[in-house]
């Protein structure tokens, strides 16, 4: 997931992608604990993606926050 793609949702979506995402770190997770993962680069992607969208999610509220104080 690129970022102009993560801009582009609403702050409900993303919180929405991030659940999704959460939720299948956690199921790769457990099939690398049970030897049965297959495809080893996805959990980097996932984790990637899930930082990319914690940091914009974080950037619109250090925005709502600024315009808030003024």
């Amino acid at each position: 997931m690129r970022p102009e793609e993560i801009r582009a949702k609403t702050s409900d979506e993303l919180v929405d992608e991030l659940r999704d995402l959460k939720k299948e770190q956690f199921n790769l997770r457990f099939q690398r604990a049970t030897g049965q993962l297959e495809n080893t680069a996805r959990v980097r992607t996932i984790r990637r993606d899930i930082a990319r969208i914690k940091t914009i999610l974080g950037q619109r509220r250090a925005e709502s926050a600024a315009a808030a104080a003024e």
